[in-house]
């Protein structure tokens, strides 16, 4: 790693330590995507102390947009972050030669590090070479994330491609961990100290990967009511690590196990809660499910009863 790259990993690395989400792109009733509920969620954010602003595949909704709309959104999220934060977006599932194109693009907007999702067709398609090959190509253009969620099911080739990624790619300079378990244990044990390490599945899965080396962790209260993971945080930083499990229990586990039981997911609930807590409206982009009036109703009822509000 030269002096150069050096640099860059360990500005990344800062700006990848503690707590934030990504933004979870709200949409208005209509379909449209809500770009003051997206300005209103960077704020918030960068007011509560993240220190990056990230795009990613699943949360941010790519599933349902257009890549205009995915260009959109990551002009949005420069122009409103404007100088605040890191600002990290997002492909998806693009070939080689269109993800070149993606990272020329996120690089003259103005995007810090674009986080890579290559394309999975069967579970089968990729190789430990073709990856280091994509990675490679797209990371001679700008810094280049990793997300895990690709070796689902290929645990042996995805540690495999991970190290040979960490060897033969420079450019490549963090990892947000999706599949968590020993997986995520042996990701950190490879590549924290090289690589910026994320926990992609909030408190729990922060606490699963602490101890073998992770620099941040998504967290969705941050989008809504951070203070909340304020409270873990701080009991994470002072050691208290008793505190942070039950915490964890207490509030993240159990918010986790209420949403699970609503039509359309925990996605659908979380963005009830945007609602409840003034950051955006509830609505996602149809075909996905939004949350009636009754289901909003029960929502507002468990938030009544949380300590936490």
């Amino acid at each position: 790693m030269t002096g150069d790259q050096n640099g860059t990993f360990q500005a990344v690395q800062s700006a990848l330590t503690g707590p934030f989400d990504t933004i979870r792109t709200p949409f208005l009733q209509d379909g449209s995507i809500d770009e003051q509920g997206v300005r209103k969620m960077i704020d918030l954010m960068l007011s509560a102390g993240a220190q990056v602003t990230m795009l990613t595949v699943g949360n941010s909704h790519f599933h349902c947009m257009t890549v205009r709309e995915i260009e959109r959104l990551t002009e949005l999220a420069v122009e409103h972050t404007a100088n605040r934060a890191m600002v990290v977006a997002a492909d998806y599932q693009f070939a080689t030669d269109k993800a070149v194109e993606f990272a020329r693009y996120c690089a003259s907007t103005g995007v810090d590090v674009l986080m890579l999702r290559p394309p999975e067709w069967d579970g089968t398609s990729l190789t430990v070479e073709s990856l280091v090959e994509h990675f490679a190509a797209v990371g001679r253009h700008i810094p280049v994330m990793m997300v895990t969620n690709i070796f689902m099911g290929r645990a042996e080739l995805g540690l495999e491609a991970i190290a040979a990624i960490r060897d033969r790619v420079d450019s490549v300079v963090a990892v947000k961990e999706d599949l968590g378990g020993v997986f995520a244990q042996n990701v950190c044990a490879l590549v924290h100290g090289r690589w910026a390490v994320v926990a992609g599945g909030g408190w729990r899965s922060h606490l699963n990967m602490l101890p073998f080396g992770c620099d941040g962790f998504m967290c969705k209260f941050m989008s809504f009511s951070p203070a909340v993971t304020g409270r873990y945080w701080e009991a994470v930083k002072s050691g208290d690590m008793s505190k942070a499990v039950a915490l964890n229990r207490q509030i993240d586990m159990a918010l986790e196990t209420f949403m699970a039981g609503f039509p359309g997911g925990r996605d659908a609930a979380i963005h009830g809660l945007f609602e409840i807590f003034g950051i955006a409206q509830r609505w996602r982009r149809k075909p996905y499910h939004s949350l009636t009036d009754q289901q909003m109703q029960k929502l507002r009822g468990y938030v009544r009863q949380q300590q936490w509000c």
